[in-house]
């Protein structure tokens, strides 16, 4: 069952509102030449967005964390793995990682320990589309496009690419 939740804007328009808060961020920080990694596949989604509204000169990453995780052992593996895709040197960058939903901290850990194999960064900044709260993992993020109050039995599902949109699903 689908249903539309009071106060849940349009994912497009989230992501606006996160582009211009993340370029104020990125200013203050003085942080000029930032790299976008969105996390497969809600959060690569987003990235590309952002990366677009932000006009960034360097290329997009993506990652797939999937070997990264820490439950793939009780949930299997998706049968069709794509690889990560970081076409740039991660060592003393600014990371921007982007995902669409955070919820327990354990996808957000995943993938930095996969950035970390690639190398040290400068700094890392987490952005998410929505965040519902619900932490494992000491994670927050610096820039939230929405807070969200789901029960347990709820769960928000972006899809996408065009057009992006939000909903949130009910467990039978």
């Amino acid at each position: 069952m689908t249903k539309k939740k009071a106060g849940l804007d349009d994912a497009g328009d989230i992501i606006a509102d996160l582009a211009v808060r993340l370029r104020r961020f990125l200013t203050e920080q003085v942080i000029a030449d930032p790299v976008i990694v969105g996390i497969h596949t809600g959060g690569a989604w987003v990235a590309q967005q952002l990366h677009t509204d932000l006009g960034l000169q360097s290329q997009l990453g993506t990652l797939n964390i999937a070997f990264y995780r820490d439950d793939f052992t009780r949930i299997g593996l998706h049968p069709q793995v794509q690889p990560s895709n970081l076409p740039f040197d991660v060592s003393d960058r600014h990371i921007i990682l982007v995902d669409d939903v955070l919820h327990t901290g354990r996808t957000i850990r995943a993938a930095l320990n996969e950035i970390f194999d690639y190398g040290r960064p400068a700094s890392v900044t987490l952005v998410v589309l929505l965040d519902r709260g619900g932490r494992e993992l000491p994670i927050e993020a610096q820039l939230v496009g929405r807070r969200v109050q789901l029960s347990q039995h709820e769960h928000i599902k972006l899809t996408g690419p065009d057009p992006l949109q939000l909903s949130i699903l009910e467990a039978p």
